[in-house]
């Protein structure tokens, strides 16, 4: 099933959080502190990646148009945040979730089933930007991340 819907902008990385709150990712022993590879993984967004994962997303999602509506109108694509640990090279992901107190319609019109099939779908959305970004974006022996060619 595909969504037919436009590709909303990149979620905007506020900042580093710490790693363990994110899915996917291994919370490395050591943490340096270095923002790069966050900025780093921004303008990937920024630069493709976002848009070739929602592409890719979008083409398997069993969220609904109206689903995605509400999605947007809730501002949740801000909430997706990215993290790379550079230690164990692999990207983690923060998928936003519906608020409990939803405007109308949506209060009486959603059931819980709703809206766990679109925290479902946001969670998958950011586990397959996670994926592009580590296969298609990052290149592990690029210099931004302070690897060499014999890494």
């Amino acid at each position: 099933m595909t969504l037919d819907v436009d590709i909303p902008d990149p979620p905007a990385l506020d900042g580093p959080q710490k790693p363990g709150a994110y899915d996917a990712v291994d919370e490395p022993e050591e943490r340096s502190g270095d923002t790069v590879p966050h900025e780093a993984l921004a303008t990937f967004l920024q630069e493709g990646a976002w848009e070739d994962g929602f592409d890719e997303w979008r083409d398997h999602t069993y969220m609904t148009a109206d689903e995605f509506r509400l999605v947007r109108e809730l501002g949740l694509i801000r909430g997706f945040d990215f993290y790379w640990n550079v230690s164990s090279a692999d990207v983690g992901y923060q998928a936003p979730t519906v608020p409990e107190d939803l405007p109308p319609p949506y209060d009486e019109t959603l059931e819980r089933g709703d809206i766990q099939g679109i925290e479902e779908e946001l969670d998958e959305l950011g586990r397959t930007v996670s994926e592009v970004l580590e296969t298609d974006y990052i290149h592990r022996s690029g210099e931004e991340f302070g690897f060499f060619s014999d890494y």
